[in-house]
């Protein structure tokens, strides 16, 4: 079964979350996706409120920038939230947007090596070992956390890149992609995946977890049209999903059937009823989702 979420934009005020975060709750939607985007709100904090604030909720973390955040702390802040919400958290870890990298201080030559070296020492720091590591960017002696959280938890990647999604098939528990992914390139990627996870005999589940740019009213094409212009696409098709309940489930399970598992709705930073937005996915859009 396809499952549902949303983004918190995070251009909105961080005060804005908990009200959106209840909404979502109450309406029964099943995750909500936060972006700790340079340099508007961080990840962690914002991922705790929001769980705090709701009873079933999920949140997704899409994604923490592996440069700007020290493996160590990332798996003490990851673990406190596994083991004080157990099951409904989903965070990801990617080469973060190079320029902001920059700008922070922390841009790195190699993000591939990073990255790669991150997910490794994460995964270990979270599975409760002890771990040492002389890596190029990350160097452990003999950590371990004391609490470390009581089940296995999904190490998810942000990947867009050939590189960055076999390094994501091979590493990680699944992979996030951005909005502007067509049906076709989820299938490419889907396919990429099971191809190398079967030929590593590995048969663990995998997630595709995919943002859909969304928009609903009677404005929503105009709106699509302008933000699909600010991110350079080179065309609305199989970008977007634009109209009524129906119309956008129906895009919906086009993503769905090329192999997401999961798809995010992306409203436009314009939406001025993000409220409503989150009501209109789990209430509308949902029941019609296979």
């Amino acid at each position: 079964m396809t499952t549902l979420g949303a983004v918190f934009l995070p251009h909105l005020p961080p005060e804005r979350l908990l009200g959106i975060a209840r909404t979502a709750d109450e309406a029964g939607l099943e995750e909500l996706w936060l972006w700790e985007d340079c340099f508007l709100q961080g990840g962690i904090a914002a991922s705790a409120a929001a769980l705090a604030a709701t009873s079933r909720l999920r949140i997704g973390i899409g994604i923490l920038p592996a440069p700007l955040r020290n493996v160590a702390l990332t798996a003490m802040e990851l673990a406190t939230l596994h083991r004080m919400f157990p099951g409904r958290l989903l965070a990801g870890v990617g080469h973060g947007v190079q320029d902001w990298m920059g700008q922070a201080g922390v841009r790195v030559d190699s993000p591939l090596t990073l990255l790669r070296e991150q997910i490794t020492a994460l995964r270990g720091l979270l599975g409760g070992e002890t771990v040492t590591m002389a890596g190029r960017y990350v160097h452990l002696d003999g950590v371990r956390l004391d609490h470390p959280p009581l089940a296995p938890v999904p190490i998810l990647a942000g990947a867009s890149g050939p590189r960055t999604l076999r390094l994501a098939a091979e590493l990680a528990d699944g992979v996030i992609l951005t909005g502007g992914t067509t049906p076709e390139q989820v299938r490419k990627v889907h396919e990429t995946v099971e191809s190398y996870r079967r030929n590593q005999g590995r048969r663990s589940a995998y997630k595709i977890i995919v943002y859909l740019h969304a928009a609903t009213g009677s404005d929503a094409a105009a709106r699509l049209e302008i933000e699909c212009a600010r991110w350079g696409y080179p065309a609305v098709t199989d970008r977007t999903a634009c109209g009524d309940a129906v119309a956008i489930a129906s895009q919906v399970r086009r993503w769905a059937a090329a192999g997401a598992g999961t798809v995010v709705l992306q409203p436009t930073p314009d939406d001025q009823n993000p409220d409503d937005f989150v009501r209109f996915a789990a209430r509308e859009v949902r029941p019609l989702v296979l």
